[in-house]
């Protein structure tokens, strides 16, 4: 039976700690994931594919899925946003439909778990100060997270460019019981950071290298093009570098592709991929004092096992 699922379906089915241990799985057990594809759509607006698929095992089931993501800076306009998303996942066997989800929940829910899931292997164990750049969709779910994973915050900081905004945000997470106060000087709260999560969508630097303390971890999912930055080259050059996929972060992540082109940092510098970490074949944090990056650009195998998830809730 084909079943669909709406945005309010799909959050009340990915409980942040399932759906990181499902990740974790899903990148140790990999997956056939293409990189996305972008058809341009005119000038302005494009259509995004992200499919993704595993064949059947003798101790798992296949999977099949695609996501659908239209980028229309236009639809404004008419009372929409920019970005729309749809989720079809398909039966590996026969390639009929099962559920078609709510794209825009499923992405929100699976990157913010996705960067829970990298901080188990790269945030200091006792960091106990949390830092989220960012006002917008993605922001708030950052920082669920990464609270949801780490009891030990004891410092919960929200910054944004509109204050009055992150005024709101920071209300609304209270209200669900989060201890989350708004930081008016972003050099001074990245300096006294453990955890540094950064969604937003800057095409310049916001958080600079030289405000990272000792044992810092950045945490990067805002940028997803050659064009966007969220830090500067300082930062990159200190830190020791985890993607969460060598295809697609090093192709259109500017925060790393701009300092390679530029010869800031060299290939060999990007350390690991996340399955790698999950995997045990590289090594994650390597000290205390380390500081740590991880950048994020969205893979379908997310999206693929974050939609199993939610088909299996009902």
């Amino acid at each position: 039976m084909l079943r669909f699922y709406a945005a309010d379906a799909v959050h009340r089915a990915l409980d942040t700690a399932r759906l990181v241990d499902a990740l974790e799985r899903a990148f140790r057990d990999g997956a056939q994931v293409p990189l996305r594809h972008v058809h341009r759509l005119g000038s302005t607006d494009s259509l995004l594919l992200m499919p993704a698929w595993r064949d059947a095992t003798a101790t798992a089931p296949g999977a099949l899925g695609v996501k659908v993501v239209t980028v229309m800076p236009g639809a404004v306009a008419h009372g929409a946003s920019t970005v729309a998303a749809l989720y079809v996942l398909l039966d590996r066997a026969t390639g009929e439909a099962r559920a078609v989800i709510d794209g825009e929940a499923l992405t929100l829910r699976r990157t913010a778990a996705a960067s829970a899931l990298a901080a188990r292997y790269l945030a200091r164990q006792d960091a106990s100060a949390l830092l989220v750049v960012g006002t917008g969709k993605l922001a708030p779910y950052m920082l669920r997270a990464h609270c949801a994973l780490r009891p030990a915050l004891t410092r919960v900081r929200l910054w944004g460019r509109n204050p009055q905004a992150a005024q709101t945000l920071a209300q609304d997470l209270r209200d669900e019981g989060l201890p989350v106060e708004v930081a008016t000087d972003l050099e001074e709260a990245t300096r006294a950071a453990d955890l540094i999560s950064c969604a937003t969508t800057a095409t310049a630097a916001v958080v600079h290298g030289a405000w990272l303390r000792e044992g810092a971890h950045l945490d990067l999912v805002g940028g997803f093009t050659r064009a966007m930055r969220e830090v500067d080259d300082a930062a990159v050059a200190r830190a020791r570098i985890v993607v969460d996929t060598y295809v697609g972060a090093l192709a259109e992540a500017g925060d790393l592709v701009v300092p390679l082109e530029s010869g800031v940092i060299r290939r060999d510098d990007v350390v690991a991929e996340l399955a790698e970490l999950v995997r045990g074949e590289r090594q994650g944090r390597t000290s205390d004092s380390e500081i740590t990056l991880f950048k994020s650009v969205g893979t379908a195998l997310e999206d693929l096992a974050a939609a199993e998830l939610v088909a299996a809730s009902t």
